[in-house]
Parts: structure tokens; sequence; C-alpha cells
């Protein structure tokens, strides 16, 4: 008699609709992030280098509350991540900030990148009309109210890189060359990079230098440089290597090597 076949699990006969499905207890909250919306941020901020600003002077946020409107201090919006320069990188120059709140510090982001998601799209490209009595859009806020010299949106789902800046109080289309992007003001690139970052392999958004050169992390960097030293401990082990078989076969010639020197 055959046995029948095990049952899938349930989790892969039904799959679980993701946080964009999933209502949440706010319902102007469609939920957490996801890991990619996680690690990306992080890749950004790991790979700024900013040669005019020095780290405690600039402030990078992910996912953080920006409120923007003193008269509805309540209305904010949530970059997946910004940049703003000329600020210290802890609030007052002693704590992490728990938001960021624009009639406080004063000073707008340079930049902000959103990361499509399902639902957000229109919003994040400027494609939705503010409804009558509710907060702007983000487009409107980022273009209008805080004015953000460049806002970058990036696509995980076609890896298509878009990018505006703001010329005469509007967002005009920058040209994307190769899928890299770069920025005057900050002199540096923002590009996607096709590697691995946290064990995961795709495309990623990550900075890039004046010479073209994409700009690793620190931990990137730790491991070159272990890398590097092996590569130099091991040539000089294959140079001893090598000195200890000359001398070997001049011994067996009969000649004292130390006689030679």
């Amino acid at each position: 008699m055959t046995a029948a076949k095990p049952s899938l699990p349930q989790y892969q006969r039904n799959p679980l609709p993701s946080m964009y499905d999933l209502p949440s207890e706010d319902s102007a909250e469609p939920g957490l992030p996801d890991e990619f919306h996680n690690l990306q941020p992080q890749l950004l901020s790991a790979t700024l280098r900013l040669s005019q600003y020095a780290p405690d002077n600039r402030f990078t946020g992910t996912d953080l509350n920006l409120y923007y409107d003193i008269h509805h201090p309540l209305w904010h919006k949530r970059p997946d991540w910004f940049l703003v320069l000329g600020v210290p990188r802890l609030y007052g120059g002693a704590d992490l900030r728990l938001s960021y709140v624009i009639w406080q510090e004063r000073v707008s982001p340079s930049v902000v990148v959103e990361l499509l998601s399902p639902g957000t799209e229109r919003e994040d490209l400027g494609a939705t009309e503010r409804q009558a009595d509710r907060p702007p859009t983000k487009w409107e806020v980022y273009e209008q109210i805080l004015k953000v010299p460049y806002y970058v949106v990036f696509d995980r789902y076609t890896d298509q890189l878009r990018a505006f800046e703001l010329v005469g109080g509007s967002y005009r289309p920058l040209e994307i060359a190769e899928r890299r992007l770069w920025i005057p003001a900050l002199d540096l690139g923002l590009g996607v990079w096709q590697g691995e970052y946290e064990g995961i392999e795709r495309a990623w958004l990550r900075w890039y230098s004046s010479a073209g050169d994409w700009i690793p992390t620190d931990t990137e960097t730790a491991a070159w440089e272990r890398q590097r030293a092996e590569q130099a401990e091991s040539l000089l082990e294959q140079e001893r290597q090598e000195k200890e078989k000359l001398l070997a076969y001049l011994r067996s010639l009969g000649v004292n090597p130390d006689e030679l020197e």
C-alpha cells in the first residue's frame, strides 16, 4: 500500500498577506517596514561620505516622523531615508532624536529617498491630489513646504531609479545615466549597485565617489584590509619558501650560503 503524501503546512498552502494587505490598528498607518525598508536605508547611511560635513554635523533619518507644520503639529511624513546638513547628529548635541521637528531644527532635508511600496507609488510620485481637510501629500510637503532640493525614488521591483531637483519652486526630473545620479551639491553620486549586502544579493542604492567608485561600508573596508593583509602574508611566506629552496639547492652543490653573504 502506497503511503499518502504528507500535506503541505498551512503557511505553504495559503501564504500570508504582506504588511501592505493587513490593516493596522491605526487606520492611517500602513504597517511596519519590511526587511528591505530596513536594510536599504542602512546601506545609504553606511556609504555616505561627505567631505564638507563632519559626521557629527549632519543627520540621517530612517522611517522617522518628520513634523513640518507648526500650525498642525501632529501632521507628519515618514521618509524612508533623509539627509539634513548643518545640524548636530544628536538632538541638542546630547541625545538621539525621537523625531525631526522642522520648526525646532529650522533646517530642511537636503535629500529625501522614498522606496516605492504597493499602495504608496502614486503619492510618492506626486500623482495624487490633496483631499479637502486632509494633510498635504508627500510630494507637496517635500516640494512646496520643506523645499527639499533633491527627491529620489527607487522601485525595488523594477530597480528603477528616479530623481527630481527643485528648480524655481517645482520638481524637475533629472536625467539618470546608467542608473547613476550625480549630486554636485554633495560632491557625491547615488546609483544602483548590484551586489551582496547583509547576505542578500540584489540591486541596492548606494553612494559613489567623484572617481566613479562605489563607496565601501566600514565592514567592507575592514574585510578588504584583512584580505590584503592575508595576501601580503601569503606572499611573504611564498618568498620565504623560495629562499629556503634556493639555499637547499646551494647546499646540495657543496656551497655554503653563509660564505656568500
